[in-house]
């Protein structure tokens, strides 16, 4: 799943763009790593490669075009744009995707989107995530040095004459959004589609703030694991993570909008507005409302809706687990060793109490499901372990289905709604303008197509039989979840009562070791 993501800069050092691209350098401060010599340090692996630039560097090119057309004189002139394609980590085993081609491609991308603008390409074999996604980075001059036949993604004279800037609009990056699309379904490698927000929205800036606090978080939790003491926090969340996962939590447990709205200000403090359709949040402590574009797309008001009608016809199956749970089976406390570890006499009384509190629970349990001899509740458990094991696999298998079907039904839902497009293509009397108009649309509808053809699907099934037999499967992976939970919990239960039963007989071999030890 290729993504391309865009940066601007106003950098007036044109020599920092490729020594950022050739040289090491540190991803919280940007500043260069150095060797023992107090050199920069190369990239252990790099493709590089200038395109528009003659026998000059990047960084003269540019400075010869400014000084020719008199611009980027200014400090809030944007210098340069940096664009980064990053592939999909499975494509360098599954599609043998390897620098060498990410590089082709790379080139190949440039020469068609930013003609006549000095640029600078080169591919990395893994990012700062270190997910092993081979990425390429595009760095173009933002003034073009030559005219360009023009193509039909340039609306105005400034993208295609000399001595003009680059305009990076939202067209623009539509635009590179199908083509980056396109170029991924030519060379076979993974992808999807690139004009649907697909999940969370993770900004630059939330990005590099998650990555910042979690390191000074992990550099806290090693002082604290050299103290010997234990950390109470492991990962770092940001203030906008905190807030999905608020929205998320009550959003599982509502049925209508408005309970939807009054749990969330309840117990969060997070009012919701809806305007023009969209809707926004405002956490405690902020006066200005967020959109919910910035958050995640499952918290748009279309998917909110949709997310809460489920809820619905869930109610019936939810409302049994809302009835009061008896106590659950605890385990025993091992008085002597706490006592040994330093704990008082105060301890010692209330660990009393509890273990006969657990240890009738533990009693009553047996009694209640007839396993008062160890080898009836050793078959119990190995019983409960094969259908735990047994419907846990039914479930993946189900779902694994369920997923497959939903990715089938949004290509099909695709396929018929483009389709009278291309083949209206076929009739009109200019199809290059027609297919420049509905590239996008296109793009979406030839990606349906191969997709059908990967998977062998000559005949397109039907959408009301995908919905039902999609309902089908759900109902039966309800029913096996049921199955699962149910002997999970039970499992559980009789795990710690085994575990009970254990503590205390190595109890009372204990206390009639101490006698006969004082006779010898």
């Amino acid at each position: 799943m290729a993504t391309i993501k865009h940066l601007s800069s106003k950098n007036s050092n044109y020599a920092a763009a490729e020594s950022y691209l050739t040289f090491q350098h540190n991803e919280y401060t940007g500043l260069p790593i150095l060797d023992e010599k107090g050199r920069p340090k190369l990239r252990d692996s790099y493709l590089l490669d200038t395109l528009e630039c003659g026998e000059s560097s990047f960084a003269m090119a540019c400075l010869i075009a400014n000084r020719k057309y008199g611009k980027n004189g200014g400090r809030e002139d944007v210098k340069t744009h940096h664009y980064i394609i990053s592939f999909d980590p499975k494509d360098a085993v599954e599609n043998d995707l390897t620098m060498e081609r990410a590089q082709a491609l790379g080139l190949q991308f440039c020469k068609e989107n930013f003609p006549g603008h000095p640029a600078i390409v080169c591919t990395h074999p893994d990012g700062h995530n270190s997910a092993g996604n081979i990425h390429v980075h595009i760095v173009i001059g933002s003034l073009r040095v030559r005219t360009v036949e023009r193509q039909p993604f340039m609306d105005k004279p400034c993208d295609w004459e000399a001595g003009k800037k680059h305009r990076c609009t939202s067209a623009m990056l539509r635009h590179l959004r199908v083509a980056v699309m396109e170029m991924c379904e030519q060379a076979d490698l993974n992808q999807i589609n690139l004009l649907e927000a697909q999940g969370d929205h993770v900004s630059e800036r939330e990005y590099w703030a998650q990555r910042r606090g979690q390191r000074r978080l992990d550099h806290a939790n090693a002082k604290l694991a050299a103290e010997g003491q234990q950390p109470t926090q492991t990962v770092y969340q940001t203030e906008l993570d905190k807030l999905r996962k608020q929205i998320y939590a009550v959003l599982n447990k509502t049925t209508t909008f408005e309970e939807f709205s009054a749990l969330l200000m309840q117990e969060h403090g997070i009012a919701v507005k809806e305007s023009r359709g969209r809707l926004s949040y405002c956490p405690p402590g902020r006066t200005k409302f967020i959109t919910a574009k910035k958050l995640s797309k499952k918290l748009e008001k279309e998917q909110v809706l949709t997310a809460l009608s489920q809820n619905i016809q869930l109610a019936t199956a939810i409302q049994p687990a809302s009835e009061q749970k008896p106590d659950k089976i605890r385990k025993l406390v091992d008085i002597q060793a706490n006592v040994a570890a330093g704990k008082g006499i105060g301890y010692e009384r209330w660990a009393k109490k509890f273990n006969l509190k657990r240890w009738s629970q533990t009693l009553c349990l047996l009694q209640e499901k007839k396993l008062l001899s160890e080898d009836a509740l050793h078959q119990r458990i190995a019983e409960l372990q094969t259908q735990h094991d047994d419907a846990l696999a039914v479930v993946k298998d189900l779902d694994a289905r369920m997923v497959s079907l939903k990715e089938l039904r949004g290509h099909l839902v695709v396929y018929r709604q483009y389709k009278p497009l291309a083949q209206k293509l076929q009739t009109v009397r200019n199809p290059a303008k027609f297919k420049e108009q509905h590239r996008a649309e296109l793009a979406v509808y030839e990606a349906a197509c191969a997709y059908f053809k990967a998977n062998g699907l000559r005949t397109l099934p039907d959408l009301k039989k995908l919905d039902a037999e999609y309902q089908t499967l759900s109902s039966e992976k309800n029913g096996f979840y049921t199955r699962y939970k149910k002997a999970q919990i039970e499992l559980r239960e009789l795990r710690t009562a085994q575990q009970n039963v254990e503590a205390f007989f190595r109890k009372e071999e204990r206390s009639h070791a101490v006698p006969q030890q004082e006779v010898k």
